[in-house]
């Protein structure tokens, strides 16, 4: 079901997503050669509850699923493409792509935001990767926008990304969001305009692009959890919580 947030909720979503978007970038800061994933994770779990708010993706199980997710953060690195497992064996080296993902719930509503980086020197393609993802984002985010659709959306990414020749993820997608980890409506990456679901002034949602290097064919890990791209090439990803207003769409997830 779709939901519209009050003007109380929103206020708070703008608070939580603020305090989201400074320890996302803190987190990010941290990234460097030789750091693991599980020290990332650590680090994203003590900023949230310092500032007294509750790790989302913690133990959140989605459905389906009978094994809950054992982090705060998500840490995808190459041709993992989201869900990446941060553990203490996952050693960031020069030249990797490396996603972070993560979620917190503040005052019971919930907010979701994700950044991809280069550590150190990294080659063009990768550059490029990264750089159109994150272009891809903001050309997805300016159409949501009161009395365009679902599809709209979708349809401007895929457009976007695709004279780039890069693979856009299907089997995933953006999703409404604020008072569960995922609601509706559900946002593909690619679409028709004018399809899906009218959006409407009050609902919050969650707009991320995931892009391959290659092809948009991906699979789940063995770890049950962690999708990586089937053709071993590597993956970004990028994403805001957005409210839709009556004009121009408000990112929530920016300092």
């Amino acid at each position: 079901m779709i939901t519209i947030k009050t003007t109380e909720e929103i206020n708070l979503l703008r608070e939580g997503g603020w305090r989201l978007a400074e320890i996302l970038a803190e987190v990010a800061r941290l990234v460097k050669p030789g750091v693991t994933g599980k020290e990332l994770d650590m680090l994203a779990e003590k900023l949230i509850r310092e500032g007294g708010d509750v790790p989302s993706f913690l133990n959140y199980r989605s459905r389906g699923k009978g094994v809950a997710y054992p982090a705060s953060l998500c840490v995808s690195v190459n041709d993992q493409v989201v869900h990446g497992l941060p553990t203490g064996t996952q050693i960031i080296k020069a030249g990797d792509v490396v996603s972070l993902d993560l979620g917190l719930i503040h005052q019971g509503l919930f907010l979701d935001s994700a950044l991809t980086l280069g550590v150190g020197k990294i080659d063009t393609i990768a550059q490029k990767l990264i750089g159109t993802t994150r272009e891809s984002l903001s050309i997805g985010i300016a159409h949501v926008v009161a009395g365009k659709h679902v599809g709209d959306i979708g349809y401007a990414i895929e457009r976007f990304i695709k004279p780039h020749g890069f693979g856009i993820v299907r089997e995933l997608a953006g999703h409404g969001v604020g008072y569960e980890v995922h609601e509706d409506p559900y946002i593909p990456n690619y679409g028709k305009r004018g399809a899906g679901a009218e959006l409407k002034k009050g609902m919050v949602v969650a707009i991320e692009p995931m892009i391959n290097e290659g092809g948009d064919e991906i699979f789940l890990d063995k770890d049950g959890f962690t999708y990586r791209t089937r053709d071993g090439k590597r993956s970004a990803h990028f994403e805001h919580t957005v409210l839709i207003t009556d004009g121009e769409p408000e990112i929530l997830t920016q300092a």
